[in-house]
């Protein structure tokens, strides 16, 4: 027997009936909020040229990509992002509309994650891109949609801001290689202070190095700000940072308490993100759900360089995690058909019967005896013979 014919691909998963509702529960919560801020859906391929991936400010790595060829032997990839895709599409199909334009996608992303890590290969994203507009304003409207959708499935959860800049900066100045700077942004990501520590000894110590060392500490509220500019003496920093401070006093407005929090060791994918970035978590789940930022660097090598924010949702994890009633769509009444001849007067009644607004089934059982244990198993209240 082949194996392979029983499994499917590792990183993937079959979603059956409890975890589709979940699913799609979820999607149509955030979706809703998405069309409300008037985001307009758009769809781009499953494969997509991995020139498209191959710039310095893809933040993605070509050893995560699934690769294969066309006919005509050129390299395509499985869509690893939805943000590249939906630029490429900006500056060819819509380059005669009115900008900003407000995009939204509900489509997977593939990623080759390694091995026991846990993290899925498949991941179901929602996102939104803001295409077109720079400044404050953009970004609080993209971060404001974050939190209503956030808000939306989950009663428990908190968002993380912080800005790009803070670490671009600093690494600037950094009398580093570049794999040892790729390093360290990897170390402040995961809160790895031991290794980060280590890696810093073997450096020249100064302000750069120190301020460098306490970015992962940098984080929870107002308090953040005066111990930053305590410690971090770049220009350039310092201006991201103020730039922070007046965002963060801003969303203060919206009452989110704890839910809202300050993360100046935010790192992660910099070469993409030139801004504000954020994280998204729910109660439950160590990983982001959300994440995202400015990123008008993917435009500035195009024919339309411009201002882009956004952030992508991974549904996957909110399934499993946010609220949701997984039988709200159990049918209430069962109707079975005593004989063949009865049939079609037991099709137009349960017809009848959902036109009215009643959860009702047509069963395609021939045994009444098997019908009402199918009905009890399923805990259907209601059984009707025709």
């Amino acid at each position: 027997m082949n194996y392979n014919l029983r499994i499917s691909p590792e990183g993937t998963k079959d979603y059956l009936f409890k975890e589709c509702t979940a699913v799609n529960y979820v999607c149509k919560k955030i979706e809703k909020v998405f069309i409300n801020h008037q985001f307009h859906q758009v769809i781009t391929p499953g494969l997509e040229f991995y020139d498209l991936f191959s710039g310095e400010s893809c933040g993605i790595s070509q050893e995560s990509m699934f690769k294969t060829t066309d006919n005509s032997g050129r390299i395509v990839v499985v869509r690893p992002d939805s943000t590249l895709p939906i630029a490429r599409m900006v500056t060819t199909r819509l380059q005669n509309e009115v900008f900003p334009v407000r995009l939204y996608y509900n489509q997977p992303v593939y990623r080759n994650n390694p091995g026991l890590t846990g993290r899925p290969n498949e991941i179901m994203q929602l996102g939104v891109e803001l295409i077109g507009s720079t400044g404050k304003r953009a970004d609080i409207e993209v971060i404001t949609t974050a939190v209503e959708s956030l808000s939306a499935v989950s009663d428990d959860f908190r968002l993380e801001i912080g800005h790009s800049m803070i670490f671009n900066a600093l690494s600037d100045e950094l009398e580093a290689s570049e794999s040892q700077k790729e390093q360290i942004k990897t170390y402040i990501e995961n809160k790895n202070y031991s290794a980060l520590n280590d890696c810093l000894d073997q450096l020249v110590q100064n302000e750069t190095t120190s301020a460098i060392r306490s970015l992962p500490s940098l984080f929870g509220g107002d308090e953040v700000f005066e111990k930053a500019e305590k410690i971090i003496k770049s220009e350039k920093a310092l201006q991201a940072i103020e730039y922070l401070k007046s965002l963060y006093q801003m969303l203060q407005s919206l009452s989110l308490g704890d839910k809202l929090s300050l993360d100046l060791g935010l790192v992660q994918r910099n070469e993409y993100y030139s801004g504000i970035v954020f994280s998204g978590y729910i109660h439950g789940y160590g990983d982001a759900v959300l994440s995202g930022g400015r990123y008008d660097k993917i435009f500035d090598k195009t024919d339309m360089p411009m201002g882009a924010a956004g952030f992508a949702i991974n549904i996957n994890h909110i399934a499993e995690k946010a609220r949701y009633n997984s039988r709200k769509n159990l049918p209430e009444v069962l109707v079975f058909a005593k004989s063949d001849d009865s049939v079609m007067k037991a099709v137009e009644y349960t017809s009848k019967l959902v036109k009215e607004g009643v959860k009702a089934q047509f069963s395609d059982l021939t045994d009444e005896k098997e019908a009402r244990e199918f009905a009890e198993k399923l805990g259907i209240k209601e059984f009707e013979v025709i």
